[in-house]
């Protein structure tokens, strides 16, 4: 059976078509899956003949609300969505003052192993589908009752070790026939790599790029990210420039400041002669604490910060949003999977 939400609206076109339908069926299904229907039967514009026929090839796919909590803090609502195979994943929709963001999972579980995330402990499952990276833009926006300004894919997994399901749901959610969140509300995290990072920056698309860098050096980077025994920091650095040339957008890296591991002085020194002349945004993370890791949080985030700022490197520090209800990724889907156990 095929999840109608896994399709680019090419392909559920052909679908339609050799299904003996006319093609702008197509345009009126693609329409109904971005309204976040739950069912065939709810497209009332499709003949209750046709309806029948599609339900026997395909259905539409809809996650349980296992568990939503909301931040009395900052007004942060986290959601713990159920899959289809008793999987579960985790979703953030934090409130700016120009509008929502959500920030979503591709992965159930992450293989990357860096040090200070809770959300690859335990390992990887599996990816997740396009319509089910979807579904969680659609039923968190359904649910709050607003229109999802901005998206952020920063939740579980690593985007990249999903690439070209990603692929197909940035097609899909920036499509005008759908939601139609434009590429500029879209930020895709990764932790580094580096043959994706130039594949899509062959794309030329206008997304926003963050790169989880977290460390000034090999030495450092190799101990926290397993991906840097792989992909170095000196070929990271090679990947972002050549993001830059080819899309002209500003890259944000990412940098979590864990105490006695990277956030003294001569790192953000460090960081700085690496970044020097790039278009680029660092973005000082105070590390979230994990109950399986010995990191502390560091008490040198602005210092580290003012460094950068004097040596030309514009930075800022992330807010840290509910705090009060596990929003920090990985933490709630965790302490479910414990629950079951």
């Amino acid at each position: 059976m095929i999840n109608l939400k896994d399709l680019t609206y090419d392909d559920l076109k052909k679908l339609v078509e050799d299904m003996g339908e006319s093609g702008f069926r197509a345009g009126q299904i693609f329409a109904w899956l971005h309204k976040g229907v739950t069912s065939i039967d709810e497209m009332t514009n499709l003949s209750l003949e046709f309806r029948k026929r599609l339900s026997s090839a395909a259905f539409v796919s809809c996650p349980k609300n296992l568990l939503k909590r909301t931040s009395k803090l900052d007004g942060t609502v986290k959601y713990l969505f159920g899959l289809a195979d008793g999987n579960c994943i985790e979703t953030v929709v934090m409130k700016y003052n120009h509008g929502l963001s959500v920030c979503i999972s591709t992965q159930v579980g992450c293989r990357m192993g860096c040090g200070f995330c809770a959300s690859t402990i335990g390992g990887k499952q599996r990816n997740l589908t396009p319509g089910e990276i979807l579904d969680q833009v659609i039923f968190a926006s359904a649910d709050i009752g607003q229109r999802i300004s901005n998206i952020v894919l920063m939740g579980i997994g690593e985007p990249f070790d999903n690439y070209d399901n990603v692929m197909i749901f940035l097609k899909n959610v920036t499509d005008p026939k759908g939601i139609n969140i434009g590429w500029r509300h879209i930020s895709l995290s990764t932790c580094g790599i580096v043959p994706k990072i130039k594949e899509l920056a062959d794309m030329h698309t206008q997304l926003n790029l963050c790169i989880s860098l977290h460390a000034p050096n090999d030495e450092i980077r190799n101990k926290i990210m397993p991906v840097n025994h792989k992909y170095g920091v000196s070929e990271l650095m090679g990947a972002a420039e050549y993001y830059i040339k080819q899309t002209n957008r500003r890259i944000t890296f990412e940098y979590s400041l864990i105490k006695g591991i990277n956030d003294k002085k001569e790192h953000a020194e460090e960081l700085a002669d690496l970044l020097s002349g790039m278009l680029c945004h660092v973005n000082l993370i105070p590390v979230n604490r994990v109950r399986e890791r010995s990191f502390e949080k560091s008490s040198s985030v602005e210092k580290f910060k003012e460094v950068l700022e004097r040596r030309g490197i514009n930075a800022t520090v992330r807010r840290e949003l509910g705090s009060d209800i596990s929003a920090s990724c990985g933490q709630l889907r965790r302490q479910q999977t414990e629950k079951a156990r």
